[in-house]
């Protein structure tokens, strides 16, 4: 995949946009290495690649072959939770939980994160989610997951010995103690945690301890970052990572959303991966202001240059930027099947169903714009917003008839229909912010789908209000994906363009 453009002569958070959440990031060298959660959707777990830690190209994806992901009874919002990645002893290792029933917690390893990953190392001695890996001066291994508990582990077999173990419970009256990892820094073993859960109450507190087993201190400035019963335009921080820059100095990555409209504020790229700086007072973390343009940095940068947003489908294997629902068999979803040209076959399912076949990218930007050219002479689909199977907007063709699916809880409505010549036809979405955007009863943005005719001209079909495309009114933990769809037969698309509208 090109890299994620930081915009010229700015740095900016969040520093990988779009749903991205639960960033674990791990140094080796002048190289960092990035891994997030990714829920129903397959390949599991985007890895990304830095050397200034503001300019990430995603490299591939941990969970690319159906042999160590099944999803095909998952959730929305199911799937891969958070993984951990670290590296030792020259070998990367990603431990990761599918919460689909027969699922659980397991480990892949590679030795060049852009793959090849290994098959699931199952570890079914892990209990809950959020597992984390850490070895202490003797080589032994702990995991620590949610809740928060601790077994020592064989990251090789995934063989566990004894019982889990309580090591804290976070700060008093907080729930949802969760995201733990630890760290050796200095003369102390920290143990970093996220609670309040992943909406406005998010937060992470730390505490400190001689030894990787406890007991442990908590800080006595927990929680070390909140946003909580703020105005601040990212909430929801929290599920933290920390990270030597370049220079030595200490940083921190985190989620957050970027809530929009009016009142209680809707966000609706999802869970996106922020950076923050770190320094230390008493042997405590200091978590510094998190902005949405970032300081001038102390050391040199790594600019990437500007992502191609436009796929024309020539490459055999799509780019590792691209999601499908569930899986991703070839004789659903192919670029070999037409030359040029992604083709994908349906099986029984539309919009509304966990077994629609559907492929996009998340939507990374707050105003946005995608079209893609679509020949649906051998069947039906289009293009599509999607949160989950409930929650999506679509503007979808079969023969010469173009309509508008609005999909909101339980109500499923046709918004608009309109003929078109026969032929490929040029489908649009556009994303933008409101008319009055600082309204009480305002939402975080309108969505207008339409067609584009041969002289380049737009026709809007429909706008739409884009709060219920949000996880506010959604539920869930994931963001809005952008991408084409099958409902019926076999569709063809010559080409996919998504170009960023924001300033």
């Amino acid at each position: 995949m090109p890299p994620l453009h930081q915009p010229a002569g700015r740095l900016t958070n969040p520093v990988i946009p779009g749903f991205h959440p639960d960033p674990s990031v791990c140094r080796v060298g002048d190289d960092y290495y990035l891994a997030c959660s990714s829920f129903e959707y397959f390949p599991g777990v985007p890895l990304f690649h830095s050397r200034d830690l503001v300019h990430w190209t995603q490299i591939g994806n941990a969970l690319d072959r159906p042999e160590q992901l099944r999803l095909s009874d998952a959730r929305s919002s199911g799937g891969i939770y958070a993984p951990t990645l670290r590296h030792h002893d020259g070998r990367f290792w990603l431990i990761v939980t599918n919460c689909t029933e027969g699922g659980g917690n397991f480990i892949v390893t590679a030795t060049d994160p852009a793959g090849p990953w290994s098959d699931p190392i199952w570890a079914p001695g892990v209990p809950g989610i959020d597992p984390d890996l850490v070895w202490d001066e003797d080589g032994t291994c702990w995991c620590t997951v949610a809740g928060v508990s601790q077994v020592r582990i064989d990251p090789s077999t995934g063989q566990t010995y004894g019982t889990p173990h309580k090591l804290w419970s976070g700060g008093p009256g907080a729930k949802a103690p969760e995201a733990p990892h630890l760290y050796r820094i200095g003369d102390y073993w920290y143990l970093l945690i996220a609670e309040g859960g992943t909406e406005r109450c998010h937060g992470v507190s730390i505490a400190r301890g001689r030894t990787p087993n406890g007991p442990f201190e908590p800080c006595p400035d927990n929680p070390i970052l909140t946003h909580r019963g703020t105005d601040h335009p990212v909430q929801n921080t929290g599920h933290a990572d920390l990270v030597q820059g370049p220079d030595g100095s200490w940083w921190m990555v985190f989620l957050g959303v970027r809530p929009g409209g009016g009142t209680p504020g809707w966000h609706v790229l999802g869970r996106e991966t922020f950076l923050a700086p770190v320094t230390w007072v008493d042997d405590w973390p200091v978590v510094g202001e998190v902005t949405l343009d970032l300081p001038e940095l102390p050391w040199p940068l790594s600019p990437s240059p500007v992502e191609e947003h436009r796929d024309d489908f020539e490459l055999a294997e799509l780019r590792p930027s691209w999601v499908s629902l569930r899986d991703r068999p070839a004789e659903h979803v192919t670029t070999k099947e037409r030359p040029g040209w992604l083709t994908l076959r349906a099986r029984g399912g539309s919009l509304d169903e966990s077994d629609v076949v559907f492929t996009g990218r998340r939507q990374q930007h707050l105003s946005c714009r995608a079209r893609t050219l679509v020949d649906a002479a051998e069947g039906g689909g289009g293009l599509a917003v999607r949160l989950d199977e409930q929650h999506h907007y679509a503007i979808e063709v079969s023969g010469t008839q173009v309509r508008v699916i609005a999909r909101v809880g339980s109500l499923r409505t046709v918004v608009a229909e309109q003929s078109v010549p026969a032929g490929p036809v040029v489908l649009a979405v556009t994303i933008t912010e409101p008319p009055s955007p600082h309204g009480p009863c305002t939402g975080p943005d309108v969505v207008s789908l339409g067609v584009e005719q041969p002289d380049g001209t737009l026709t809007e079909l429909a706008t739409l209000d884009g709060r219920y495309l949000s996880t506010e009114v959604a539920g869930g933990f994931t963001g809005r994906v952008i991408g084409m769809y099958a409902a019926a037969g076999t569709v063809h698309f010559d080409w996919f363009d998504y170009e960023p509208l924001d300033g």
